[in-house]
């Protein structure tokens, strides 16, 4: 991105080079297609459904008037806001916002800043920009859009910029809890999750018992079936097991009836064990999760899920970690969307009950836990993220583009809803 400082007195609305999404007033705001835009509604459901191509910021198959691209920006103050696009094509299309609809004329083969209005923004808020496409008046298509352009008094603004990741800016901003563990050896760790039905949402990771080696928790997979998920990570760093020595190697024990065995990449590597299960919104999800370690400089690490349907705990896996030894540590949860296509949609959970048992056999509440969110919030590319506490235990909040947020790092303290402990028989774990 290039930062063009307007020179001209003389230049009201937009000069012909544009810059990035945190420079001073006096410049325009490039807001990328790629980062920055979804396709929110077509009807037509084939393979020509029109996508979003990340790598080449363009539209593709655009070809359906009921298939609507929206931009999303945030404008943190108030004023005018002057909204152009800079797009190609032979078509007519419509853009929309704050209720207003404006019918725009594309004439070009190449990309050209085309004028879309003034208007007022009244307040700090997150902006949603529909454009659909009306008449095709040369060609197969309405054209592309490379960015919505926008200047005046709101800027700077808040969007995903050039320089960072367009997967994770288009994800959302993934966030956690970090719960405060007892000063004493911690051997399994108690989580409880509730999705409300607003909250379940497909490519959906609720994350129930994070440790400093892996993941254990819930994911809403649909159009698959929803899973329960438990993965531990090689001590090789590498994003492909494929190279992960023999020797290093996350190892099996055991695993449950019915869950199905693989590895995981692209996000460090190891061992992945997930069965199906189909949890539904609203009810009450319950996970057990334990770190033991062995002789030998090894630790295991074992996943139990209680089976609503079935009424008892089953045994999702059991690894083995080489290289490490350790008992529970990080104790975390968190909330994430893995589909960088519907990073518009907003997620929510709550996360309650928590409890620890020490290696004495002591049950103990963790009544603290820290409020963080991944890069994509620290950076500022997207602030649709906040957290809190409430009569259903902890709650994560994220994507959507709300306007709600919390700062990373706020703690919180939960004291008038600590349950009895977790009534648990070890002895009858499978």
């Amino acid at each position: 991105m290039k930062n063009i400082i307007l020179k001209l007195a003389s230049i009201v609305f937009f000069p012909l080079l544009f810059v990035g999404c945190t420079q001073e007033e006096s410049v325009v705001n490039h807001i990328g297609l790629s980062g920055n835009a979804y396709i929110t509604s077509d009807v037509n459901e084939s393979q020509s459904k029109a996508f979003i191509d990340e790598g080449n910021s363009a539209i593709r198959n655009w070809r359906n008037p009921e298939t609507i691209i929206s931009f999303y920006f945030k404008a943190e103050k108030s004023g005018n806001m002057n909204v152009a696009l800079k797009a190609k094509g032979h078509s007519t299309i419509e853009v929309s916002l704050f209720g207003k609809e404006k019918e725009i004329t594309l004439n070009s083969d190449e990309y050209s800043n085309v004028k879309v209005g003034t208007f007022k923004v009244k307040k700090a808020q997150y902006i949603k920009v529909d454009i659909r496409g009306k008449e095709i008046n040369k060609g197969e298509d309405f054209g592309n859009i490379e960015a919505l352009l926008v200047g005046g008094e709101i800027i700077p603004i808040v969007c995903v910029d050039d320089k960072f990741s367009t997967h994770f800016g288009r994800r959302g901003p993934s966030v956690h809890l970090g719960y405060t563990l007892p000063s004493e050896n911690v051997e399994w760790f108690y989580n409880e999750v509730v999705v409300p039905e607003e909250g379940d949402i497909p490519h959906s990771y609720y994350m129930a018992c994070g440790f400093s080696e892996g993941y254990f928790g819930m994911q809403n997979n649909t159009p698959q079936p929803r899973r329960i998920l438990f993965s531990v990570w090689s001590p090789f760093e590498t994003d492909n097991p494929a190279e992960i020595p023999d020797s290093l190697r996350v190892e099996l024990i055991k695993k449950g009836e019915n869950t199905k065995i693989g590895e995981f990449g692209n996000e460090g590597s190891g061992g992945q064990s997930y069965m199906h299960y189909d949890w539904k919104a609203g009810e009450r999800c319950r996970f057990l999760m334990g770190v033991h370690p062995e002789k030998n400089n090894k630790t295991v690490y074992t996943a139990y899920f209680y089976d609503n349907h079935q009424n008892k705990w089953v045994l999702v896996a059991s690894w083995r970690r080489p290289n490490t030894t350790t008992w529970y540590t990080n104790a975390h949860s968190f909330l994430e969307n893995f589909n960088p296509r519907m990073g518009y949609i907003n997620r929510k959970a709550y996360y309650q009950n928590q409890w620890a048992r020490t290696t004495s056999g002591e049950w103990v509440p963790l009544t603290k836990a820290r409020f963080t969110c991944d890069a994509t919030g620290r950076a500022r590319m997207r602030l649709d993220y906040t957290g809190g506490i409430s009569d259903c235990g902890y709650y994560l909040s994220m994507g959507g583009f709300f306007d709600e947020n919390l700062n990373t790092d706020t703690w919180f303290e939960r004291t008038g809803n600590v349950t009895e402990a977790p009534d648990i028989d070890f002895s009858t774990l499978e």
